[in-house]
Order: structure tokens, then C-alpha cells, then sequence
């Protein structure tokens, strides 16, 4: 049972990564409204009449059902099997949050939302995937010897000694220093807001606010921070300073003599940065060649990497250094 309840979750983890891209190439092909204003049916049929846009529309939609029963039987499974409260806390979450971007590609159709709430729709999808993900990283950590183990009696434990003392006074949670900590939340939740501007971007059609220009917006250091050009241009300062946030985190965890095993995904988290930047650079060379929707998808790619490693690194702070030694 253990083995099909990591299989289970692994098929839901990679299930969550295809309705992410899925809902890109709906956006980026502008197939949102292929099925008119009907669901779950399309354009009035069970089966739609063949269309590029009711196709890519419909499809999503299927593989967005799988997906739910997938998250659906995982979770299921994560409770009756196993009592570990982090593989519960990430089945639930997973599950909440495909009910939850289900909910708003339903009502996106049948009542058209404004461009701020449609990028939450991708914020939402990305929740959901870095949730199976992390599933999959909890259940790979559990005891060979099976789920549920029977209660044997224990002796009584010792008290713990006290979490030693950082430099300058202060408990290290997560086996980090308090500055590392805060920091590493900080850029977490920062990621998030990167991410809210980019689906933003998207879904405004401002991808071309800046022209094809990189690292320059439009020719200028400081464009005009109106219409496209300014969303644009927003969005490029946030990633700017996403990448000196994760630089900067990394050079924090290397420095954590207690984690290495979050220096190690720090390193990655950093490498995935600096190819998240250029392949925003690539999106902005591709537009209106043939190569744009495959460097908007990219870019979609490695964004969903990027902040399910940094999530797997909160998991990390708050499983602490003694649990997670295992997972190495």
C-alpha cells in the first residue's frame, strides 16, 4: 500500500504540472472562451464540435477532472494510511486548492472576471502543485517498515535540551539563524507576488509592453509607467528583485552549518532564478515569432520549479534538521 499511495501521489504531482500548463497555452492561445459560456458541457455538447480553441479549452478541462479524482484518491489514501500530520496537511491543501482554481476556471466561463482575478487563477494552480509536490517529498520520507506501524509502549523520554543560542542572542527555529528564517519566508511569499504580476502581465496581453527589448523596456531605463509598458516594466523590477532576494538567501543557507541539505536546495533554488530570468528574456525575443508559445510555457516550467523548491525549503525549516537527515 505504501508503494501505490507514493505512486498515487506522484501521478497527482505530475497530473497538477499538466493542467499548469494546460491553463498557460489557454491563455497564451486565447482559447478561454472556445466552449462559449457553458460548463462543465462545451458550446451546449458533451463532446464539442472540432474547433483549435474548444479543443485546447476542452482538453484542459478533461485533464483538470482526472487531476481532481487523482488529488482526490491521494488524499484519501494519505488519511486512512498514514499518520503523518505533514503528508495530511499537503493532501489537504492539495485538494483545497484544485477545488478551489476548479472553481474559478468554472465561473471565468459562465461570468467573465477582470484580469486581476483571472491571475489568481494561476496563483491557485500553483498552490495546488507545489502542494502535491510536496507530498511526494513527505511521502518518500516514510519509515520502510510500513504505514500506520502498531503502538508499541515507550519508555519515557528525556527532556529535550534547549535549541542553541544564534550569534547575538536568539533561537534558531528550523535549525537556522532568526535572520535566515525570516528571510527565507520573506522570499517565499515574495515569490508568490512575482508570480501574481506575471500571470497579471498575461492575462493584461502586456508580454509586449516592453517591445522586444531586454534589459531595457521600450529603449529606456525608466519607461513611461503607464498602460502595457508600466505593467511590464513592474513586473521586471519584481524579478529583479526576486533574484537578489534568492542570491542573497543562498548565501545565507551556505553559510548554515546546521542545514546543509537546505544549502543544497538553496543552490538550486538560485540556479533556477537566474534560468528564470533569461528565459523571461527569451519570451521577450520571441514575440510574435513562432517560438512564443513555446518560451511563455517554458517560462511556466521553470516558475512552477522554482517555487515548489522554495516551498520544499519551508517544509525543510519546519520539519527541522533531525527529521529531514533521512530524506538525504
Amino acid at each position: 500500500m505504501k508503494y501505490m499511495l507514493r505512486k498515487l501521489a506522484l501521478a497527482s504531482c505530475i497530473g497538477m504540472f499538466l493542467v499548469l500548463l494546460m491553463g498557460t497555452l489557454v491563455t497564451k492561445t486565447e482559447s478561454g472562451r472556445g466552449c462559449g459560456d457553458d460548463w462543465p458541457l462545451c458550446n451546449g455538447k458533451f463532446i464539442p464540435a472540432y474547433t483549435v480553441e474548444s479543443m485546447i479549452e476542452y482538453s484542459h478541462r478533461f485533464v483538470t477532472g482526472i487531476e481532481g479524482l487523482l488529488v482526490l484518491g491521494a488524499t484519501v489514501g494519505v488519511y486512512l494510511y498514514t499518520k503523518r500530520k505533514d503528508a495530511r496537511f499537503y493532501a489537504a491543501s492539495s485538494l483545497f486548492f484544485t477545488v478551489i482554481q476548479a472553481a474559478m476556471g468554472a465561473l471565468a466561463v459562465i461570468w467573465p472576471q477582470s484580469s486581476s482575478v483571472l491571475a489568481l487563477h494561476f496563483g491557485f494552480s500553483l498552490l495546488a502543485f507545489a502542494s502535491t509536490f510536496l507530498l511526494v517529498m513527505a511521502l518518500r520520507r516514510l519509515p520502510d517498515s510500513g504505514m500506520n506501524p502498531p503502538k508499541v509502549s515507550r519508555p519515557a523520554r528525556k527532556p529535550k535540551p534547549s535549541l542553541p543560542i544564534a550569534e547575538g542572542g536568539g533561537s534558531r527555529p528550523g535549525g537556522l539563524s532568526m535572520g535566515t528564517s525570516i528571510l527565507l519566508w520573506v522570499t517565499a511569499a515574495y515569490t508568490y507576488v512575482v508570480v501574481y504580476l506575471g500571470a497579471y502581465v498575461r492575462h493584461t496581453d502586456s508580454s509586449g509592453g516592453c517591445g522586444r527589448d531586454w534589459p531595457l523596456c521600450a529603449g529606456e531605463v525608466v519607461p513611461s509607467l503607464t498602460g502595457a509598458t508600466g505593467i511590464m516594466f513592474i513586473h521586471r523590477l519584481g524579478a529583479v528583485l526576486l533574484f537578489v532576494l534568492i542570491a542573497y538567501l543562498m548565501y545565507r543557507l551556505n553559510r548554515e552549518t546546521d542545514r546543509p541539505d537546505m544549502a543544497k536546495a538553496g543552490r538550486v533554488a538560485f540556479q533556477l532564478v537566474v534560468i528564470q530570468v533569461f528565459s523571461g528574456a527569451l519570451v521577450t525575443f520571441a514575440l510574435g515569432t513562432d517560438s512564443y508559445l513555446f518560451a511563455s510555457l517554458l517560462h511556466t516550467v521553470i516558475i512552477a520549479a522554482l517555487f515548489s523548491t522554495l516551498s520544499y525549503l519551508c517544509a525543510l525549516w519546519v520539519t527541522g534538521p533531525q527529521k529531514t537527515a533521512a530524506a538525504l
